[in-house]
């Protein structure tokens, strides 16, 4: 087993490798995120009303 400071000095050699995204592209890829998420909760909520509706129906309703 490493001691911390071993650690530490390994996770900091590590974070030099990372390629962090642009300011640009990280605001595009999280507005990419939220229109999905938008889209696909839109989606969901049309087919509950839709499947709601279908057993309201059958049911009597």
């Amino acid at each position: 087993m490493t001691s911390p400071f071993t650690y530490l000095k390994h996770v900091r050699e590590e974070f030099a490798h990372i390629v962090w995204p642009t300011p640009r592209t990280a605001v595009a890829h999280t507005l990419v995120v939220i229109l999905i998420a938008t889209i696909i909760a839109l989606l969901i909520g049309i087919l509950d009303y839709l499947f709601g509706s279908v057993v309201s129906r059958i049911a009597g309703g």
